[in-house]
């Protein structure tokens, strides 16, 4: 079984490092801890073991891990892709979601958060290597689903998620993740209603020095901390 004590101290570290190379803290970086098909008992370990927050991938693990106290400690961030039917289950419960990636979910999610007195923090996720398989908005629709997010009542966005293309070669990693952040610092020069960039969500277990090193503020790890899935 992996020690994740240790792991997340590991994580830490390379964090700390890579954050010093770019002239930030340790403490400017958050750690997600990726739970996706993790049980409970491990993400508590996570939490104690000092994680920022823990993401999880499926609604339906939120719900059966819930009422097992998982995320007791640590706040809750979703970031899977998003179907339109399952946003009234989670709006309210994560503290983030993640991976918002259309003016429909956009409004859906702040007719829900509107509905139970509340205001939703969302991330919008980038399709930042175009690929058909992967959720996530085009770059050049960026601005746009920020205008909608400005208009609409319950949402709060606070910055970018991309799941970037990934390479073997250092190189290739680092176009798409110098890209995303270039676009992460042009929508921040724009002033809108309700949306502040305040985290660039990018960067997993195999690439997530890298990503830090161009710019993210916030990594989402899993398989660093809790080992390799089945």
């Amino acid at each position: 079984m992996a020690n994740i004590a240790d792991n997340v101290k590991y994580v830490r570290d390379a964090i700390a490092e890579a954050a010093s190379k770019t002239g930030r803290a340790p403490g400017d970086i958050t750690l997600v801890a990726a739970a996706k098909t993790k049980p409970a008992e491990l993400i508590k370990q996570a939490i104690a073991a000092d994680v920022d927050a823990v993401g999880e991938n499926r609604v339906q693990e939120i719900l059966e891990k819930r009422p097992q106290d998982a995320y007791q400690g640590a706040p809750l961030h979703f970031i899977g892709h998003l179907q339109s039917n399952k946003v009234r289950q989670i709006v309210g419960v994560c503290d983030l979601i993640e991976s918002v990636s259309s003016p429909a979910l956009i409004e859906s999610i702040g007719k829900k958060a509107v509905s139970l007195g509340i205001t939703q923090d969302v991330l919008i996720e980038i399709n930042i290597g175009r690929e058909p398989q992967k959720s996530g908005i085009l770059p050049e629709k960026t601005a746009e689903i920020l205008e909608t997010a400005s208009r609409t009542e319950g949402i709060n966005v606070l910055g970018l998620m991309s799941v970037p293309p990934f390479f073997v070669e250092n190189e290739r990693n680092c176009y798409y993740y110098d890209i995303m952040f270039n676009l992460f610092i042009d929508m921040s020069r724009n002033k809108y209603d309700n949306v502040s960039m305040k985290f660039l969500s990018m960067g997993m277990s195999d690439s997530y020095v890298d990503a830090i090193l161009a710019g993210s503020n916030m990594v989402r790890i899993g398989s660093a901390i809790f080992g390799e899935r089945p």
